[in-house]
């Protein structure tokens, strides 16, 4: 399985001098099958550029979606294989109490927001709506649960053979604890605890500094050290700091990677995540 970080920012894109190295664009993944099966993790404005480097005419291709908030659907309409009448798109995505995946969506590829209607474009575009149970696509076997951020939010469990990526690029496992420390969490319930319980890798939401959290709870996101207990909780391998704060320049990110290693002996790598990064399982 090879991992490919596209986009790795939270809300509007910050392209710049100043974010050269981690990069400015929105949440966007691309995993690969040993097989060529081929996933995509959200589509934020990563999603374009990654768009490009698809072959035509294409085939299938799966687009998971965590959740509808802007930035991770802000590049779905410039997404290429979607205008490629020899491919074949599924989305896959979380309705919410009132509408339904296709009615969400088609609210945004729509006047005023976009030019192009969802039902006229010329792919042959399939959409399921998670969570759903576990299913299959080619060799992936996926996972999706609902997680703690605003609004309807999945997180995604994928595993090829024995090896597991979880995606939660939006989450607030936090939320309502006083405190986040390891021996509470081991008494209780967790959000997405049980999408990433031992993954190989975990891209979590690490928007927030602590000082910055105190005054966001209850926003979505998790702060450094929060993410740091979880995936120490979780048991993984190796953690992908994801969704930085659209403001963080790439100096601030690297200050972070220093607080980070200087948390004490963690038993799991930390990775903050740049665009261009490549994981492979």
């Amino acid at each position: 399985m090879k991992v490919t970080l596209w986009g790795t920012r939270g809300s509007i894109p910050t392209p710049g001098p100043e974010t050269a190295h981690y990069g400015g664009n929105t949440s966007c993944v691309h995993v690969i099958g040993d097989g060529g099966d081929q996933l995509v993790l959200d589509a934020g404005t990563g999603i374009r550029r990654l768009g490009d480097t698809f072959p035509r005419p294409g085939g299938r291709v799966d687009l998971l979606l965590s959740h509808l908030h802007m930035d991770h659907i802000q590049g779905l309409g410039f997404f290429a294989p979607l205008y490629d009448p020899d491919a074949e798109v599924h989305i896959w995505g979380p309705a919410s109490t009132t509408l339904g995946l296709a009615q969400r969506l088609s609210r945004y590829l729509a006047p005023p927001l976009f030019p192009v209607l969802l039902r006229d474009l010329p792919c042959d575009l399939q959409l399921h709506e998670v969570p759903c149970g576990e299913f299959e696509i080619g060799a992936f076997r996926v996972r999706a649960d609902m997680v703690c951020h605003p609004g309807p939010t999945v997180g995604y469990r994928i595993r090829e053979g024995e090896r597991v990526l979880c995606y939660l690029s939006d989450h607030e496992p936090a939320l309502g604890m006083d405190g986040f420390e390891l021996e509470k969490l081991e008494h209780g319930w967790v959000s997405g605890h049980a999408l990433a319980e031992g993954a190989d890798l975990l891209i979590h939401d690490t928007q927030y500094t602590s000082e910055e959290y105190r005054e966001r709870v209850g926003w979505g996101h998790s702060s450094v050290s929060q993410c740091l207990t979880f995936a120490r909780f979780a048991r993984v391998e190796h953690l992908v700091a994801f969704h930085h704060d659209p403001a963080r320049t790439d100096e601030a990110l690297a200050e972070l990677a220093l607080r980070a290693a200087g948390q004490g002996d963690l038993p799991f790598r930390v990775t903050i995540g740049a665009e261009g990064d490549v994981f492979k399982l």
